[in-house]
């Protein structure tokens, strides 16, 4: 199974409270931070649900 780079562009300041709560379960507290997740359906959830916070790209 892969891995997802998960890197947060934009700032989270006048999101919905699900949205900020989903950053911080996906370890994002900073713009421009970047965390590795496992490829599952849960992180894909996730990173739906804030897609237009964040960039995604594929890693070995």
């Amino acid at each position: 199974m892969g891995k997802l780079k998960i890197t947060q562009k934009r700032s989270a300041i006048g999101g919905k409270k699900n949205q900020r709560d989903t950053l911080r379960t996906l370890g994002l507290k900073r713009i421009g931070r970047t965390v590795i997740k496992e490829d599952r359906p849960e992180v894909r959830g996730m990173v739906a649900t804030v897609a237009h916070l964040v960039a995604v790209e594929e890693v070995e």
